[in-house]
C-alpha cells in the first residue's frame, strides 16, 4: 500500500508530505470511533442535575390535621409531593457519567478519525515558517486557497504561538494541542489541519 500523502500549506512551494501509514491508512470502525465520541461528550456532563425527596424537605414533622373527622384526605406531613414545597417523587440526583473506554480503543478510534480526513481529502499540514508574525487575515487567507471546509479544527504545539494567534478568531476555527485533541472534534471537523512540529507528537498519541 502506498504511502499517505497531505498537501504541506503555507511553504513557499506546492509540496506534499508522506504520512504514516499505519496512523493514516488504518481501518476505519464506526462503531469503534462512536463508542469513543460518546465516553467524551459523556465526560463533558457536569451530573449535577438534582431535586429534594420528601426526606430532604424541611418542616412537617407532625401531621398537618387529625387523621378523621375533617372531611379531608388524611395526611402524614407536608412534605408529600402533593403539598407545594413538598418534596419530589423519585427525584433526579447527582451522577457520574463517564463510560470507560479502553485507551487501545481510544488510540484506534482516534487512528480512523484520522485516516477517514486523509481518504476524504480534508487533512492538510501547516508549514512551521507559514506565518512570521500573527495575522488572522493571512490565515483566512490559506484556508480559502486551500478549499477546505468550515468547521475546522487546527493542531498546533503549545509553543507555536503565532500559528494559533493567526487561525484562533476565525469563525468556526478551534485551535487545540496534540495531547487535548478529542476524537469527537476530529469528527466535528470538516476540515483539520496539523502543523508540521505538532504531526510527531499526534502520531505518537495516536500509535
Amino acid at each position: 500500500m502506498a504511502a499517505p500523502k497531505a498537501p504541506l500549506l503555507g511553504g513557499k512551494a506546492a509540496k506534499e508530505v508522506s504520512l504514516e501509514a499505519s496512523i493514516f491508512s488504518a481501518e476505519i470502525k464506526p462503531h469503534l470511533v462512536h463508542e469513543v465520541v460518546r465516553a467524551e461528550m459523556n465526560d463533558r456532563r457536569q451530573g449535577t442535575r438534582a431535586a429534594k425527596s420528601r426526606g430532604l424537605v424541611s418542616g412537617g414533622r407532625s401531621k398537618p390535621w387529625r387523621q378523621k373527622g375533617t372531611g379531608r384526605a388524611r395526611a402524614g406531613t407536608i412534605r408529600a409531593a402533593q403539598f407545594t414545597g413538598g418534596g419530589v417523587v423519585f427525584p433526579p440526583s447527582p451522577r457520574d457519567f463517564s463510560v470507560k473506554v479502553n485507551k487501545k480503543a481510544a488510540r484506534a478510534a482516534l487512528r480512523a478519525a484520522l485516516s477517514d480526513h486523509v481518504q476524504a481529502g480534508s487533512f492538510g499540514l501547516l508549514s512551521t515558517a507559514a506565518f512570521e508574525a500573527p495575522s488572522t487575515k493571512a490565515a483566512l487567507e490559506l484556508l480559502t486557497k486551500w478549499g477546505g471546509e468550515t468547521p475546522t479544527v487546527v493542531v498546533v504545539n503549545d509553543d507555536e504561538i503565532t500559528l494559533a494567534k493567526s487561525f484562533r478568531n476565525l469563525h468556526r476555527v478551534i485551535v487545540t494541542v496534540p495531547s487535548e485533541l478529542e476524537v469527537a472534534e476530529v469528527v466535528w471537523a470538516r476540515s483539520l489541519l496539523v502543523s508540521e512540529s505538532a504531526l510527531d507528537a499526534l502520531q505518537r498519541r495516536a500509535s
